[in-house]
């Protein structure tokens, strides 16, 4: 029987995963595309019932509007009227229902976090949920401090700060004549520029590190000009991180500048909000008849570095309506050689796309010409490597674009995991032409015996004598031998039906 671990690939709560496989599409009716809601929306037809109004929505009110004809919800205190969305909603109108005459932010957040939401129902807004006053207790003994309550949660900028000394980093800085370096004390081991994002425009720095589930944040006005040019280090063993600055003009700084909205802040990671930068298209490739390989330059004094598992969002202006969808950045190929690799690598980032000529993302994306630009976000995911430090034997199923999470893994097991012993790869597609880069998983094969790819076909031609099927129980019975190690990871990514076929 397939053995499938608790930690699996991409992670549970990831929210890649939880756009392929957290909810179940339904079939639409005809006419009810994401480009139709588009149409609909920018077709003048009141979508709120208010003529316009904005109006300020109680508790009470909301819950009074709870039926499929008649269904308002609230998204982080913004109240939508979603009446008219219920056919166009890609999870079911069962799925809205869950959230009708509530708070939806919670629900929300566990299946559609990445879903630019203001953008999409920002012509069904009614208005904003009301603001009630709630007295907690602030300790045993300064008694009660009033705060603000939105719709029954705390507000979340003081609520979710993080205070304890022992454990909230903390920053200072220093300069030369030339150089000034900001240096963030992480107080955790083993600190990684994976973790790191940095951001310099318009004079404005952002640096945001990831700790576990927190994010904590830098953002400054500059008080003086420096160089696009940003040079980050990170001092593992002691836990630091140093963002260093280029001066343009050689002048002592009294103060790095003024602090903005945010700064020298502790918070969950799920309560920050994305932050995208603007990327270029630099280069586009055909993988496949329907896929490409494209890659985008990150702007300069941006330096960012994807973490194994993890994902970005991409974001596009589309009819007025920003979409936007989750991907995987990959390697330009599929075992890259450190010697070869250009100096400038992490500057760049690859996406390996299918485009659906029916989809709402992936057409537009291609569409995009050499020097156009596309918004892309910070980091997202959990898939930690300490997990994997034990694991000797690696078996990954992956259905068309599935493989593209297992690229980066792939690279990073062969190249620093010491104790590897065997890597499987099944890749389930449906032709010899839907099989991505299998030139270079067959030289993969022949290079490293620790390597083996089976390529499975659903609707092979008679030419084809290789393994014939598609995922299930008794395949995977048959093809998987079982490990004589304790210790093993599966992985598994593709279509909805696929994933979960192959979780049960």
């Amino acid at each position: 029987m397939l053995n499938v671990p608790s930690t699996s690939f991409p992670a549970p709560s990831s929210q890649q995963r939880v756009a392929t496989i957290g909810r179940s599409k339904v079939p639409l009716k005809p006419g009810r595309s994401l480009m139709d809601w588009i149409r609909l929306t920018k077709s003048g037809k009141d979508l709120t019932g208010l003529r316009g109004r904005l109006i300020d929505v109680t508790e009470e009110e909301l819950a009074k509007h709870n039926k499929k004809n008649d269904c308002w919800m609230c998204i982080r205190g913004m109240v939508y009227n979603v009446s008219h969305y219920m056919e166009f909603h890609p999870g079911g109108e069962e799925e809205l229902m869950r959230a009708a005459g509530a708070d939806g932010t919670e629900l929300f957040d566990q299946t559609h976090r990445w879903v630019n939401y203001d953008s999409m129902l920002k012509e069904c807004l009614i208005g904003r949920i009301a603001v009630k006053p709630v007295s907690i207790l602030k300790d045993r003994t300064t008694g009660v401090k009033e705060k603000n309550c939105l719709n029954g949660t705390m507000a979340p900028d003081n609520a979710a700060e993080v205070t304890e000394k022992e454990f909230r980093p903390r920053y200072d800085w220093f300069q030369t004549d030339a150089l000034v370096t900001i240096v963030i004390y992480t107080q955790q081991k083993d600190m990684s520029l994976e973790f790191v994002t940095v951001d310099h425009e318009e004079n404005i720095l952002r640096a945001e590190v990831i700790i576990g589930d927190f994010s904590y944040l830098l953002l400054i006005e500059l008080n003086h000009e420096v160089h696009m040019e940003i040079n980050v280090h990170a001092k593992e063993k002691a836990g630091k991180i140093e963002v260093v600055l280029q001066k343009k003009h050689p002048v002592a700084w009294k103060t790095l500048g003024r602090y903005l909205e945010g700064h020298d802040s502790f918070i969950k990671s799920s309560q920050r909000g994305h932050h995208y930068r603007k990327c270029k298209l630099v280069s586009k490739n055909d993988i496949s008849y329907n896929t490409r390989l494209l890659c985008f330059e990150l702007p300069q004094g941006s330096p960012l570095h994807v973490p194994v598992g993890h994902h970005v969002y991409l974001k596009l202006s589309i009819s007025g309506v920003e979409v936007v969808k989750p991907y995987t950045p990959v390697s330009p190929f599929l075992i890259l050689d450190p010697q070869k690799t250009a100096c400038g690598q992490s500057q760049f980032i690859y996406f390996m796309i299918k485009i659906y000529s029916d989809g709402s993302f992936s057409p537009r994306i291609d569409q995009l010409k050499i020097g156009d630009y596309v918004l892309m976000s910070n980091p997202q995911g959990n898939f930690p490597l300490s997990q994997i430090e034990t694991v000797e034997d690696f078996f990954f199923l992956a259905a068309g674009t599935g493989l593209t999470p297992m690229v980066n893994l792939l690279n990073h097991i062969f190249k620093r995991h010491s104790i590897l012993r065997k890597a499987k790869l099944f890749f389930f597609n449906r032709t010899e032409d839907d099989i991505l880069w299998r030139d270079q998983l067959i030289q993969l094969n022949l290079a490293d015996e620790r390597f083996e790819a089976q390529f499975i076909l659903s609707e092979p031609t008679d030419k084809w004598d290789g393994y014939k099927g598609r995922i299930s129980l008794t395949l995977l019975s048959e093809r998987i031998l079982k490990s004589d190690q304790k210790n093993v990871l599966i992985c598994i990514c593709g279509p909805n039906g696929f994933v979960d076929e192959g979780i049960s």
